[in-house]
Formats: structure tokens, C-alpha cells, sequence
């Protein structure tokens, strides 16, 4: 909640005066909602916020699949290769964050692939487990992506599933697996 005082904001925990009265820092906390009518302060709630993953600023969805880009006249626009301007949409965005999760857990162990390569060392299975499951992972989770057909499922994917009480029960998307070294 956010207070007005003559249609000025007041912050919360900051002194202000008003005519020839110092208020403490407290008072906004410490006052009923009839002190601070009676001063005339006013509740205004705060403008709501949006997961900009999936909502512009007004709260307007983002669109999900990629499209061509044009210019003012609506005309296609081309890059200098006389390839068209692809604008990414929030699936192909998504997806490709998802791939750069995945490639940063198995980076982690590409070191034993190059020693398997190299000096013909095996990989402990563990490893071998975990990085298949990794992109296992990362091909299901873009299938999950992928088959939400508009932006309230794409936001119901990226949450978790919680019980009556409110408590965590599981997420939503498919997790990556628990890296075998932690």
C-alpha cells in the first residue's frame, strides 16, 4: 500500500510534517486507518508488477511464438544478409534458456568426455547417468514449453503445485537431475 498526503506519496518509515506538525518515522505503522483519515491520507494500492518472462510492463501478455519483424510502413524487414528479422517469442526465449541451463550443468563434466577422448579414461557411470539425464531434462522441459498453448499455462509451468495450507507440495516443470558431486 502506498499514502498520499495532499496527493504527494508518503514513504513508510520516514518522518514528514504536515502544517506545523512533525510526524515520526513510526506513525504510518503505529496510526489507525481513522488518524490517517483524519489527516486526510489516503490508500492507494501499489500498481500491480508481471513476470516480465511472460508480461510487458502493462501487463499486457508477450507473444509466445517468434514472428517477422517489419518496419513502420508493415513492410518485412531484412537483416544485411538479405535474411528476414526474426522477433523471438517468450517459447523461443524459454527454450533457449533451457538450453544454456543444460549446457552449463554438463560443462561441469565435459572435462571426462575430453579425457575419454584423449586417453581412452572411462567416464564413471554416475557421471554418465547424470549427463543423459541433464538432457533428458532439457528435451522435456522444451516439449513442456512448447506444448502450453498461451501465457497462463506458461506461467501455471514455471510455479509449483502447493496445498491447501499453501506448502510446497512439487513443481510444476520437470526438474534437472541432482548433480552426483552435491
Amino acid at each position: 500500500m502506498a499514502f498520499l498526503l495532499d496527493g504527494k506519496p508518503l514513504a513508510v518509515d520516514v518522518p514528514f510534517t504536515y502544517g506545523d506538525i512533525h510526524y515520526p518515522a513510526n506513525w504510518l505503522r503505529l496510526s489507525t486507518a481513522q488518524e490517517k483519515k483524519d489527516l486526510g491520507i489516503t490508500e492507494v494500492a501499489d500498481a500491480p508488477t508481471y513476470d516480465s518472462r511472460f508480461y510487458n510492463g502493462d501487463g499486457s501478455a508477450k507473444t509466445l511464438t517468434d514472428t517477422n519483424a517489419t518496419d513502420e510502413n508493415g513492410d518485412l524487414l531484412k537483416d544485411e544478409n538479405g535474411d528476414q528479422v526474426v522477433i523471438l517469442g517468450v517459447k523461443s526465449i524459454l527454450k533457449a534458456q533451457e538450453k544454456a541451463t543444460a549446457g552449463s550443468l554438463l560443462a561441469k563434466y565435459d572435462w571426462y568426455v575430453i579425457r575419454k577422448t584423449e586417453k581412452d579414461t572411462a567416464i564413471p557411470s554416475a557421471i554418465t547417468t547424470y549427463r543423459d539425464a541433464v538432457r533428458t531434462a532439457c528435451n522435456t522441459r522444451e516439449t513442456e514449453i512448447d506444448n502450453c498453448a498461451d501465457t497462463a499455462a506458461l506461467v501455471t509451468l514455471y510455479g509449483v503445485t502447493t496445498d491447501s495450507n499453501g506448502k510446497f507440495v512439487k513443481y510444476n516443470m520437470t526438474q534437472y537431475p541432482v548433480d552426483p558431486n552435491e
